[in-house]
């Protein structure tokens, strides 16, 4: 199955290096997507821009796909159900949930001459970071893609309420399961609360198991595609 790979906020699609040879061993064909703005060398992108390139990658493929978003780009994958609902086989959430309709996409952090930068590792310490050793960290911080604003701050609409019959995987790594079951169930998930098949795995890292856990990843991945 072909498997398409967003990154979270300020990486491009090189975060899935280590993570696509063992998906490919697994049998899948994996897509990781450099996002515009977030590694194309565009400045201006849109949220839009960002969520029609997801699209065109889901309707390239010959057959249906899993969709897999990672920390913000959660809400891509989810996006790209509600455009695609018939095509999108599966949606796959590693660390992160979808935005609410309404909520901006991802203005977490202070915009500066346009871009939200990477805030840096103290922003970080605890759960998230834990199993990143200073080289690793020295190495996403350098390469760090400031998120235009135009993609940071927009709002997030939805259009199809089929996504929510879209079987979807929620990989749990610097949270447990029972923590992400206890939000959905108090409400605090609301578009995760209202879809029909909402899976939990556990994985035993912090928020970017990709680099940290690619081998795991992959195959939490395939199964996820093969359910």
């Amino acid at each position: 199955m072909d498997m398409v790979l967003i990154a979270g906020l300020w990486l491009d699609g090189s975060a899935w290096d280590d993570v696509s040879p063992a998906l490919e061993g697994l049998g899948h064909r994996p897509v990781p997507l450099t996002l515009p703005g977030q590694g194309d060398g565009s400045s201006s992108a849109t949220l839009d821009d960002q969520v029609a390139a997801v699209v065109a990658a889901v309707d390239a493929a010959p057959d249906r796909v899993t969709v897999v978003g990672h920390s913000a780009a959660c809400t891509l994958a989810w996006l790209a159900a509600d455009a695609r609902p018939d095509k999108v086989a599966s949606v796959v959430l590693i660390g992160g949930f979808p935005s609410t309709p309404g909520e901006a996409y991802a203005a977490f952090f202070p915009m500066v001459d346009g871009a939200m930068a990477f805030p840096g590792w103290e922003t970080f310490e605890g759960p998230d970071a834990a199993d990143l050793d200073a080289d690793a960290r020295a190495r996403m911080a350098d390469g760090a893609i400031p998120v235009p604003e135009g993609v940071a701050t927009a709002t997030v609409t939805y259009s199809d309420d089929r996504r929510y019959d879209v079987p979807v995987t929620m990989v749990c790594p610097e949270y447990s399961p029972a923590e992400a079951r206890a939000w959905i169930d108090a409400g605090d998930l609301p578009e995760l609360a209202k879809a029909k098949h909402v899976d939990l795995v556990d994985l035993d890292s912090g928020h970017w198991p990709m680099f940290t856990r690619p081998a795991e990843l992959a195959r939490l991945l395939a199964d996820a595609a093969t359910t």
